[in-house]
């Protein structure tokens, strides 16, 4: 469940800092890495508010909450929040997670501001109380789905797991592919070895491998195997949840890891401000900053200007959000209305196909733009 309030927590509840309350996966089976990085965006946003006089005077003071990819204990931890007194909750990647966690906030009348997580149905019915930074998964999976008809690749196969979030992106994939001849199969990674796996993709005559998996399992190991199938050389191996974006899966799969297409939510080139915070975040973690990252950091400049020109009164941020309009790392932040959507929505954060380059990893090329 989800940890308690610290001693320090509970001597500032006195109301003398603006708090927000943060959820990220750094426990297993949390994608780690991914929630090393939003954390890392996070806090330096905060420092950086700090830094520039804080909320009206008042520090602002991050409560940061570990979901490891569970709903019930992010629901938990909404409720534990909202008790403590925070003015909004941001963050959390996994989708499944944020879906529950928008679901609490909605209930309790909590601001929720979701910062990476991309599940089209973030909550049941529209809600005044959420806002997302993220694409929504229909918009970047078919852009993805554009990208393969762009290369002709028509026969795909999809290794999955059981997931409302894998389920989702296999349909809209099936769905944007089918009026062009395209087909799309789907193999349970639960149920097959990579090595049979292999054999499926034979066996279908298929043309690209999506990775519809978690990362570093099974995600690793199916690389591995198909790489090291004679069979499969003229496969595409693709990732669109972003799984070749960390330094994780270079450092498991060298140049094995490498030409495999997967989604990020960066612009081609960042502006003065996107550099100025890549390189802070380039020194907070200790290597490239993923676009999860600056996600982070624009979720905590968003609601930082909202508590500034709103005030902290958590009905007086909610209205806010079709007035936001924030300078972002990414580009200019507003949300609206769209729709399909139930949440109040960046419309048109920056999406890109990249891959990491064969001849050298450690960069990534643009294939296809959004």
């Amino acid at each position: 469940m989800s940890t308690p309030p610290s001693p320090s927590e509970a001597e500032r509840a006195d109301g003398s800092s603006v708090r927000l309350g943060a959820l990220v996966p750094l426990t297993r089976p949390g994608w780690v890495e991914a929630g090393r990085h939003l954390l890392a965006g996070l806090e330096l946003a905060v420092r950086e508010v700090n830094d520039a006089g804080g909320i009206d005077g008042r520090p602002l003071e991050l409560l940061v909450r570990d979901t490891a990819a569970d709903p019930e204990r992010a629901a938990a931890a909404v409720d534990e929040l909202a008790g403590l007194g925070v003015a909004a909750v941001v963050g959390e990647y996994h989708s499944v997670v944020a879906r529950a966690a928008a679901a609490r906030a909605d209930a309790l009348g909590v601001p929720f501001l979701c910062s990476s997580a991309v599940l089209d149905a973030l909550t049941e019915e529209p809600t005044e109380w959420v806002a997302r930074l993220a694409p929504a998964q229909s918009r970047g999976w078919r852009i993805y789905a554009d990208f393969l008809l762009g290369t002709g690749r028509l026969r795909i196969a999809v290794a999955t797991q059981p997931s409302v979030y894998w389920a989702t992106g296999t349909r809209v994939l099936r769905d944007h592919l089918a009026p062009h001849g395209g087909t799309v199969v789907e193999l349970d990674t639960n149920a097959l070895t990579p090595e049979a796996l292999c054999d499926a993709l034979v066996d279908h005559d298929v043309s690209a491998l999506l990775l519809l998996v978690g990362s570093p399992e099974p995600a690793v190991p199916l690389v591995r195997a198909v790489r090291a199938d004679p069979r499969l050389a003229g496969i595409m191996i693709g990732a669109p949840a972003g799984q070749p974006e960390f330094a994780e899966w270079a450092a498991a799969l060298g140049v094995e890891g490498a030409g495999i297409p997967f989604l990020r939510y960066l612009p081609e080139r960042l502006g003065p401000l996107g550099e100025r915070v890549a390189k802070e975040l380039r020194e907070r973690l200790g290597e490239a900053p993923s676009f999860v990252a600056f996600e982070g950091w624009d979720a905590v400049t968003v609601l930082a200007s909202v508590l500034r020109s709103h005030g902290t009164d958590r009905a007086a941020i909610a209205k806010s959000w079709p007035r936001v309009a924030v300078e972002g790392t990414r580009g200019l932040i507003r949300f609206s209305r769209t729709p399909g959507i139930s949440v109040w929505q960046w419309t048109w954060a920056p999406i890109h196909v990249v891959d990491r380059d064969p001849a050298e990893p450690g960069r990534f090329r643009i294939l296809h733009a959004g």
